[in-house]
């Protein structure tokens, strides 16, 4: 699907669902600000719009058209030959968490940020544009004023849906923490360990773009004015304590993961123990049955008393007590 806003002085709407061909008259006016959305384009919007209508430079072509695992922008300024005007690239990452699966989605969002137009390109539908893109319409906080706003409102935007995902993470880690304590087993630890790789896959997504952001939150790109850059910093901030969030939950899955251990080599250790508690109980009974099982006659003349059966069971008893005596005076028992 392809959206394309043009947005006037003080960022009310001018029009939307442009015709292709008056793209490049409205991008020359420098009077307008162009917005282009494409959302899940096909090959050939993809080369109309990315290559014969902005010309951008091949290399960040590439890079948005193919996944790219980690965050990234870079700063395009044009050579004699080419045809583009300057522009930043970046790609960033929305997340999304499904208890259900227990797993974080990512989807790619890739900007083309100019001085008077912002091409937004993404393969799924995100709530980011979607409601992003209805606030610019409606035009009543004038946020599609300029290129290097509207990016700001989207990355705000974005950084906002992750508490959602974080507050479902940390439902799930609650209910971890209470299974754990009430029905370990290997069901519970899988679904700890599963939840430790998550929150690694959360912390390897915003570790980069920690960095992406914290180059805005700088001033480093002139394309940034300079008013906005305190903005910037703000989503900045906002994604560094979801950073801190996520190393909580990861030590508090940490703990849990050795309770669970915990629990689970006490309740070997009490297998354990229970088994040598029967075993030296049995152990009298044993060397009896095994001392007087043998058939040497001659050397046991109480096997020929007509007591031999009595005193074969009292010995066994009284050895069997006096161990249960000393295992009791051990506190063993």
């Amino acid at each position: 699907m392809i959206r394309s806003f043009a947005f006037a002085t003080q960022g009310r709407l001018h029009s939307k669902n442009l015709e292709t061909f008056l793209i490049p008259t409205l991008l020359a006016d420098t009077n307008l600000f162009l917005w282009v959305d494409l959302e899940n384009p096909t090959p050939e919007d993809t080369k109309l719009f990315l290559e014969d209508i902005f010309h951008f430079h091949p290399l960040s072509i590439e890079d948005c058209v193919q996944e790219s695992p980690a965050p990234k922008v870079e700063e395009y300024q044009p050579k004699e030959e080419d045809r583009f005007q300057p522009y930043l690239f970046m790609v960033i990452h929305a997340v999304d968490y499904s208890r259900k699966d227990g797993v974080f989605a990512t989807s790619e969002l890739n900007f083309f940020l100019g001085k008077n137009f912002l091409v937004t390109y993404h393969t799924v539908p995100l709530k980011s544009i979607e409601s992003v893109a209805e606030m610019a319409m409606k035009s009543t906080v004038h946020i599609a004023r300029a290129p290097d706003r509207v990016a700001h409102v989207l990355l705000d935007s974005l950084v906002d849906n992750y508490k959602p995902a974080l507050d479902e993470l940390s439902l799930e880690i609650a209910e971890l923490e209470h299974k754990v304590l009430k029905h370990p087993g290997p069901e519970i630890l899988n679904k700890i360990i599963q939840a430790k790789k998550e929150v690694l896959h959360l912390r390897q997504i915003i570790g980069p773009q920690m960095e992406v952001l914290g180059r805005f939150a700088h001033g480093e790109f002139k394309l940034i004015r300079g008013h906005l850059v305190p903005y910037y910093r703000n989503v900045y901030d906002a994604l560094f304590n979801i950073s801190g969030l996520a190393q909580t939950y990861a030590d508090s899955l940490t703990g849990i993961l050795q309770v669970y251990l915990n629990i689970s080599s006490n309740q070997t250790g009490e297998v354990v123990k229970f088994l040598t508690m029967i075993t030296v109980i049995t152990t009298p009974v044993m060397i009896v049955g095994t001392w007087y099982g043998m058939n040497y006659t001659e050397s046991m003349p109480e096997l020929k008393s007509r007591a031999g059966y009595a005193w074969a069971i009292g010995l066994t008893v009284v050895s069997t007590l006096a161990t249960l005596w000393w295992m009791k005076k051990k506190k063993w028992l």
